[in-house]
């Protein structure tokens, strides 16, 4: 009987690591152009990579923000100054992968900006 209950308590304990560690995992990433910014609504407009369709995400205060220099929280403000900066120079916006669940971005990764070669 011990051994029945050992090994019942071992395969549980097992999926239950198991969904732990494979739950973040199943949020989307969207990689993407931040084209407008709604700083008092908290959302941004992404422009989907591969096609023109725009997907509104919803930011929070716990998003991260990563850059190649390092990650911190969200700063919408600074997102808007980035994005029309970028659309100046004739770009349609701020490059981005968001990993989200539901339309609520976890993390923002700014695309590194591609050096040319001489």
């Amino acid at each position: 009987m011990k051994n029945r209950r050992t090994f019942f308590l071992s395969i549980v304990a097992g999926v239950m690591a198991l969904a732990v560690i494979v739950g973040p995992v199943i949020a989307d990433e969207l990689m993407g152009v931040i084209t407008k910014v709604d700083v008092a609504g908290k959302k941004l407009t992404v422009v989907e990579k591969g096609s023109d369709k725009e997907v509104e995400i919803t930011t929070t205060d716990d998003t991260d923000f990563v850059t190649p220099k390092g990650s911190s929280k969200i700063d919408l403000e600074k997102i808007s100054k980035g994005v029309g900066r970028a659309i100046e120079k004739g770009r349609k916006g701020m490059g981005v992968t968001v990993t989200h669940d539901k339309g609520v971005a976890s993390k923002i990764e700014v695309a590194a900006k591609k050096k040319n070669a001489n």
